[in-house]
Order: C-alpha cells, then structure tokens, then sequence
C-alpha cells in the first residue's frame, strides 16, 4: 500500500500520534486532537494514566484502537513546534544507537516550564551600594553574581551558586545590595554583527578561513577536517566560517568538550562579533536553560556554544556545526542514550543542509579516515601563528635516571623546572590520575582497599580526607588500620596522583605557587574557570594538572610541560590506547611556548623507543596516522570495520552470564551478515553499584546491516526484572 503522509494540521477530534518522554512501548501512542485542532510537531500534555506528560505530535494515528476508546490531548503547548529536520534526526539517532525513540525524545526537551508562556518574573541584580555590614557569605553571593557577567539570577539560583541560604539573599535585599527588577522570562540574546573587522589572519589561515565561508554560502552539507597544530589559529578560521553563516542569516553551533573551555571562547566571540553568544551546558542555569531553548527555537538566538547535548537543541535554520576538539572523548556519551556527538554532529549538519566542521590538532583516526579516502575535506595550518614556534620535544629515560623511591620528577625535569621558575616563566607538570594515589594497600597483608559496591580499587583523595570509587561514586574515610587483617598504622598509599604531585613538588619548590587542575578539585564549573584565568595571568608558577589541562588552554606564561608517566595508558588491550596516548602528550605538549618565549616539553618514559613515544616525539603525526590506520585495516577494526559492545548487567553474576552463553549460541542474525561475537566475559570492571557485569563484542564488516542484525538477535531474549542490557554501537571505552 502506498505511504499516506501525516498531514500538517490535525483538526479537533482527529486521531492523531503523538510520541511521549514515557518509556511505554514505541512511545508513539493515538490520542484525539483537542480543541482547536493541532499542528505536526506541536508540543502537548497528554493524559497517561493518572498522570499528565509532555509529548510531541509525531504524525498519523497508528489506528490501532476505535476512535471511541482514545482520550484527548489536553492542551496545545505554547512552545514553536518541534521541526521536521530534528524529528527525522532524532529518529535517526535512535536507529543508529539503537535507543528507544522516548529516551532521545528526552533529550531533546530537556527544558524546565516547557509550556509556560512568555511572563515576567523577579530577578536579582548587584545594587548600587554595599551593605553596612559585610559577611563571609554575602561577599560569596556577590562574588556568584559578578561571576555570571552581570545577568540578574533568581533568588534561588543565586544562592544556589553562592552555596548560602536563601536567608542570605534576603538579607542582601533588604539592605540594598542586591536590588530586585521584574524581566521577561525569555530574551531574545543581543544580536551578533558578523560585519565588524576580524583579526588579522596569516596566509594559511586567510585560506583555510576562504574555504569554509565559500563552503557555508552554498548553503548545502559538507563536512571539513581543520587540522592544525597547537597554537596554529583554528579558532579565528572558524570564526569566519560562523561569520559567513550569521551573514546569511541562518544559526550556528560551536560544541566544546569542556565547560572550563567556554569562559575564553566566549570573550573571543563576544570580541569578534560585539555580543555574547547563547550558552548550553551543566554550568548555566536553569533560567538560562530554558531562554537558550525558546530562543533557539524561535531563531532569536544566533549562536550556540555548548555542550555535546546541544546538539538536540531545536534550532530554527542551522547553518553550521562545529565539533572543537573533535577527538576528545567526552563527545562520547556513555550513560542513557549512548552516542558520539561528533559523528551525530555531521549527522544533524547533513539533515540541515549545513555545514560541519571538526577541529582538531590530533584528530580521531576516524575523522582522519574519512578525510583520507575523500568524504570529508580536509585544510591544514601547519604553523603557528605569528612568531610562535612549536616546543621542543624531548624525552627522558627514566632508566637513566637516579630516582629515589617515591619519586617521580626525575633530576632532569627538576633542573628544567628551576630554570623556568628563575625566568619568572610556569612550568607545567601533567599527570592524568585524580587523586592523592590509585591503590591503598595493607603492608601486613597485602589487602588492597576496593569499593564494597563495585569491582574497582578506591582512590585516595588526601584534599577530601577520603577514599573515593571513581567507578560508582562511593567514598569512606582513610582507614588507619587494615580492613582485612586489622593491622594498625600498615596502610600505604601506591602510586601517584595529582595530589601525591603536589606534594612533591612543595617539597621540591618551597617558595613557588604550585597550583593543582583537576575536575574533581572544584566545587563548579565558575570555580575551575576562576582558576584557569589566574594561571593565564601569571598567579602559579607551577602547575599540575590531569587531562583537563590538555584542553585548549592559553597560558602565555606556560613555557615548559613535564609529562611525569608517559608510558600510563600504553599497555592492556585498549583498541585506541596508542591512539589516545599519542592525542594526549601532543596536545599537553602544545601549552607550552604558546606567546613570544619558546617551549620545551620533557616527556619521562621508561619505553623512550616504543613506536608511539618515538612518534611523539618526532612529530611526524601523518606517519602515526599511516601506521595505524594500516594496522585497524588489516585487522578490520574501526574505522575499517564496525564493532558494538553488549553489556549485561545483573545483582546475579550467574544470571547475567547465562543470558550472555545464550546469546552466543544463538548468533544465526549475526553470522548472515558476517559478523563475529566474542564472550560473553567478565567486564573489565566487573561489578558497579553491586550489579555485576558481563561484556560481548560484535565485529561486522564495515558495510554490514548491523542495527537490524542486533536487534534480530537480542529481540527473542526476555528480559527478567533484574537483567538489564545496553548495546553500544561504536564503543569507544571496554570497560
């Protein structure tokens, strides 16, 4: 029978689809249109049992009941209709991440008072005089206000992010220094001018920026790879291209893998553009949630810089899409709706007739594949911009080196430190674990102090004064004697952390500012920037940092980068190990020497010839990219091959192996296309929250029909109460 479209315009009583955020069935469920009738994609409440939900109107009835047994939607939301280019992206998603069309629903309606008309409503703005009589607290309201560049918070938000109590913010009130103003509920943001004079670029950025305003004119999809070393001018190369999108009147994206990234990038479009753009990620808040996503719907906001779940957003014409950072990894969603944004980026772009751009200094063997083989385009800045030039590198053999247990800045990279800090220059020193130390062990026994709800050693973080899962979540105070033989004052810690670092270096530098750059040392998301902007202006002389340090940084100062473990990370059976070891060192490597003194970076390695050190050090990263593309195509892995993990999970180790034994004796979908199952095997990380853990792979050949396969395969499997099971397609992590 031929397809009948759903129509546009659904009148009173008509049997209509409509998909809910309710994980009932296909999530698509009939109802009757109420009075005045309905729109396709309009925003709804519907009754659901006893309870009224959000849902979208999908399409046409499924008709699967009489007329007579349907209810009636409720209410037409007041909401700009969901548009038929992100209907179809969410269900493409779905149907690449085989994710449950309710759950991306989900995603994409993550907004408090969806319906809620245009209103006013109180805010709070700094009053024009101090209060007589100042606090701890009030000075951190104050300090929380100015923090978010003057936008007026609610009463609630403001002492949210100040961490005082409402009594507080009252109190401020009454004594003027905060004074309160009636403000719409949403504003349009302040219009970008794409117009005003751009910084001067060099040759290779002038035509690297031409291709991609050229590309976004034509107003039609195409991805492009921006390839450029550290320091090269990606950002002002973008620039233009968003410049040429705001032009022709259409939205752009900018998705960054890190929060504390946004406060520098949004100066710089704010400099480029006169005006800052809309912003959409877990630092913002709730009110600014919820104007982003009205605002983008209604086109009344230009430019997005984000998080991976902006994507989602319900952009009126998106003309653009840039992925900055394009390999970092937390682009891969890991919980829920499982997918990588940077490939659902060019998806949303290709949906939209817009443009992608992934930018990058070490690009993802995939986006550099499909640059290879002429999928996506690819410009290149060689250089650095201006007279800056690309650090030394060197490495440190950690063998030759006299380091005392304990120890770990070798002599060599102490020595490199002192000339730094004698310069007035920072030095940085990189080592990618949390913590005080990974392991506590018992020196009586042996015993190794794991998580009592997962299969997981706890790290001990001394700043807390506690013993932390980074599995679960789960914490315990330091223990002074052993939990398994009882021993007292025999608890040692193993290993090196950031913290364990510091300590060190204090040691090492007695008078110089050492100042520490993990995620799980800040409170928030404006406190870690609050950092980031005092080590840029000059207020650390040395500093020690995990992977977050590794992001995009500018700090002019910063002329030197120790990299303590080179080596962590290369061994196991990670498909990507080399790939992100390589990623990681380059990109910390290029902090240093980023303004007119030159840089160095040591790299300490006990392997100084393995071939990943050998091609970090030389720089010939096509040659890198060469061999090990040349080794995933001979061994059909990514992205020459495709791969999805199975993860079954249950209280009952013996259940969830039986179903994962069944699923490997029942494999016929599978094999019809080619496909191979390995397992089922314990996970690497056998047991999180006390459910353990069993864990297949499947390895199907690059143009194998893989989601149908799957879901032929799994389909006959019932799940019992306590089974629960999660295909991800394109892992990027095996644990």
């Amino acid at each position: 029978m031929p397809h009948n479209p759903a129509p546009d315009f659904f009148d009173e009583g008509t049997p209509c689809a409509v998909l809910t955020t309710e994980p009932v069935g296909s999530g698509v469920l009939d109802y009757l249109a109420p009075e005045g009738g309905c729109w396709l994609g309009a925003f709804v409440d519907v009754p659901l049992g006893p309870r009224r939900v959000v849902g979208v109107v999908w399409g046409q009835a499924e008709g699967k009941f009489a007329r007579n047994k349907l209810r009636q939607v409720i209410r037409v939301l007041d909401a700009a209709p969901l548009r038929a280019e992100l209907r179809d992206f969410l269900t493409r998603v779905a149907d690449y991440t085989l994710t449950p069309l309710p759950a991306m629903l989900r995603l994409a309606t993550r907004v408090p008072g969806l319906g809620d008309g245009p209103a006013t409503r109180k805010l709070l703005f700094r009053g024009p005089d101090l209060p007589p009589r100042m606090t701890d607290a009030r000075e951190r309201v104050l300090a929380a206000l100015d923090s978010f560049g003057g936008a007026g918070l609610t009463p609630g938000e403001l002492a949210q992010a100040a961490g005082v109590s409402g009594a507080v913010v009252r109190g401020l009130v009454k004594t003027g220094g905060l004074v309160e103003q009636d403000a719409p509920r949403d504003q349009p943001y302040a219009p970008l001018n794409p117009a005003l004079p751009r910084s001067a670029l060099s040759d290779d950025q002038a035509q690297a920026a031409q291709h991609l305003r050229d590309a976004v004119t034509q107003d039609k999809f195409g991805a492009t790879l921006l390839k450029g070393v550290t320091g090269s001018g990606k950002t002002e190369v973008y620039l233009e291209a968003i410049a040429a999108c705001l032009a022709r009147g259409r939205q752009a994206l900018v998705l960054l893998p890190e929060i504390a990234l946004t406060s520098e990038f949004l100066t710089r479009v704010e400099g480029r553009f006169g005006a800052r753009p809309a912003e959409w990620h877990s630092g913002v808040t709730v009110t600014e949630r919820r104007r982003c996503w009205r605002m983008v719907a209604q086109g009344d906001a230009q430019l997005v810089v984000g998080a991976r779940s902006a994507l989602f957003l319900p952009f009126r014409d998106l003309g653009l899409v840039v992925v900055d950072e394009e390999h970092d990894t937390s682009y891969k969603q890991e919980e829920g709706a499982l997918y990588n944004a940077r490939d659902m980026a060019v998806l949303r772009a290709s949906l939209n007739g817009a443009q992608a751009v992934l930018a990058s200094a070490t690009p993802s063997l995939e986006s550099w594949a499909n640059a290879a083989s002429g999928k996506y385009a690819r410009l290149d800045l060689t250089t650095r911009f201006g007279p800056n030039t690309l650090p030394d590198m060197r490495a440190i053999d950690l063998r030759a080196e006299e380091l005392p247990a304990n120890r770990w800045i070798s002599p060599s990279l102490q020595s490199a430190v002192n000339a730094r800090i004698q310069a007035g220059e920072q030095a940085l020193l990189f080592l990618n674990r949390r913590g005080y130390a990974p392991l506590t062990l018992c020196r009586a026994c042996g015993h190794q102090v794991g998580c009592s709800e997962c299969d997981a050693r706890m790290v001990e973080h001394r700043f807390l004064k506690r013993l932390v899962c980074h599995q679960c979540g789960a914490s315990a105070p330091i223990p002074t004697a052993c939990p398994a033989c009882g021993a007292e004052d025999r608890m040692a810690p193993v290993g090196p952390g950031v913290e364990r670092l510091e300590e060190e270096a204090r040691a090492l530098w007695p008078d110089a500012r050492v100042l520490v750059l993990s995620s799980d040392l800040f409170g928030s998301a404006r406190a870690l920037k609050d950092h980031i902007a005092a080590i840029a202006a000059g207020g650390a002389d040395i500093i020690i940092g995990t992977q977050i340090v590794a992001k995009g940084h500018n700090f002019p100062l910063l002329t030197l980068v120790g990299v303590i473990d080179a080596d962590l990370g290369l061994s196991g059976s990670d498909l990507r190990a080399a790939e992100r070891v390589f990623q990681l060192v380059r990109q910390v490597a290029g902090r240093a020497g980023r303004a007119e003194k030159a840089g160095l970076a040591l790299v300490q390695t006990s392997q100084p010839d393995h071939p990943v050190i050998r091609a970090i050090l030389s720089g010939d990263e096509e040659a890198f990219w060469r061999t090990e593309a040349d080794a995933r195509f001979a061994l059909g892995m990514p992205p020459y091959g495709r791969l999805a993990g199975i993860i079954i999970s249950s209280t009952n180790m013996e259940d969830a192996f039986a179903l994962g034994q069944r699923l490997a004796m029942q494999a016929a979908p599978l094999a019809r296309i080619g496909a191979q199952v390995f397992g089922p095997a314990p996970a690497p990380i056998a047991r999180i929250r006390g459910r353990h853990r069993v864990r297949l792979l499947v390895k199907a050949p690059k143009g194998a029909p893989l989601q149908a396969a799957l879901r032929a395969w799994v389909a006959p499997h019932k799940l019992t109460r306590d089974l629960r099971l999660s295909i991800d397609i394109d892992p990027q992590s095996f644990l």
